[in-house]
């Protein structure tokens, strides 16, 4: 395999290296005693993972470890974490390949499937003439969506609240790992009573989750504001291909490495009136985002990172990447996993979920859905926000947003 390095005149460049598999590969071992339970394993897994976190991975070997936790927890018998560093590549390409290496529990011999996604039927287009006005709406909502995304970017900070500390060394602070799961039939019910989509039932559920969080702790933090980071893969494909086909350079529509944009989604504010009809925080996701699928913004970002990358090299995109993060309050990213149970050497994977560690920010959130499951996973900042109360904030959201949904006459 290669590395990157610096030769004597500071030029990049690659140098070929033995993987040596002990070095990448670890076993952690766990204080045990007569009186151990499930419980406090998921203590010793919840402080090794945020240890591992902000451990940088060596520069000198490949940017990846293999961490076998032989304990187990209230989840599963045992955990595998895979660390990996995001020049690697972006969740499309990592899960691509991790998927690569799993095979289906109940037939091998049979491909995965990924949930089925409705399809706008394709229609003739029309004549030039008939479809300027909607190419003149989406020039004015691109031009302010675009200008708006460089300024978060660059100079406005979303407020100070208890899901943003502003901390000038969040970098250095600890992050600690926890997920929530739910059924996708009680998504899939909220969606069909309200006629939107599953990723509009899913924002509404998070910020609705986040404002009664923010509440708890401050009050008037509630009508804070407050900006989620939506990261969007640029690929256009629907399905993962593996690690042959993502290098080979004729794919390019379904290339290796980092290809995203990012969404600013402003976070609702909490009212009385949303408190009571938390529905309204779905509907805002739902209109919010057909608003920004109808503006060239999100490609146009994903444009000028690819531009910033050319001309003035990794380190200016990281940078600009760096900024759009720290002013923000939060970043959400997504996956789509297999329908089915999948199993790694002969072992059924009971649950999987991912995280981004080392963003400059209190909050990161990621979604997965595996086997008719969404878990919602965050890394909070550590000490400066309330894992359980987090949790239970969340939970509350999609109960009081089915309780409201199931008040809707079909």
């Amino acid at each position: 395999m290669f590395v990157g390095i610096r030769d004597e005149n500071g030029e990049k460049k690659w140098k070929k290296v033995e993987v040596k598999l002990e070095d990448h590969i670890n076993v952690p071992t766990f204080p045990t005693s007569s009186k151990s339970s499930n419980l406090l394993y998921d203590e010793y897994v919840e402080e090794y993972m945020s240890t591992i976190a902000m451990e940088h991975l060596p520069q000198h070997r490949p940017l990846w470890e293999i961490h076998i936790i032989k304990y187990p927890t209230s989840s599963a018998p045992g955990t595998l974490v895979f660390k990996l560093h995001h020049a690697l590549g972006d969740g499309y390409s990592l899960m691509g390949a991790l998927l690569s290496c799993l095979q289906r529990a109940d037939n091998p011999s049979l491909p995965f499937t990924l949930p089925s996604r409705s399809q706008t039927p394709k229609t003739k287009a029309p004549l030039l003439f008939k479809r300027f006005p909607s190419i003149l709406s989406t020039a004015f909502r691109t031009i302010p969506d675009f200008g708006w995304s460089m300024l978060k970017s660059s100079f406005i900070e979303d407020d100070q609240t208890p899901i943003r500390s502003r901390a000038e060394d969040i970098n250095l602070r600890r992050v600690t790992i926890s997920n929530v799961s739910f059924s996708m039939d009680h998504i899939k019910e909220v969606k069909s009573k309200l006629g939107v989509s599953i990723n509009d039932v899913i924002a509404g559920l998070i910020f609705f989750g986040i404002r009664l969080y923010m509440q708890e702790i401050d009050w008037e933090s509630r009508k804070a504001q407050s900006t989620a980071l939506v990261l969007l893969n640029t690929r256009n494909i629907r399905v993962y291909k593996s690690v042959k086909e993502m290098v080979d350079k004729s794919n390019d529509g379904a290339a290796w490495g980092n290809r995203f944009a990012f969404l600013h989604v402003p976070i609702p504010e909490l009212s009385d009136a949303k408190f009571e009809n938390p529905l309204e925080f779905i509907w805002e996701a739902h209109k919010e985002i057909n608003r920004k699928k109808n503006s060239l913004a999100t490609p146009l970002t994903g444009m000028l990172l690819d531009m910033v990358k050319k001309l003035s090299g990794p380190e200016a995109a990281s940078r600009y990447v760096h900024s759009t993060l720290r002013n923000s309050s939060t970043t959400i990213s997504n996956i789509i996993g297999p329908v089915e149970q999948m199993a790694l050497a002969n072992h059924p994977i009971k649950g999987l979920y991912f995280m981004v560690v080392g963003p400059p920010e209190s909050l990161t959130i990621t979604i997965m859905s595996y086997m008719g499951k969404l878990r919602i996973a965050f890394g909070l900042e550590k000490d400066f926000m309330d894992k359980q109360k987090f949790k239970s904030c969340m939970e509350n959201s999609l109960e009081k947003i089915l309780i409201a949904a199931r008040k809707i006459s079909a």
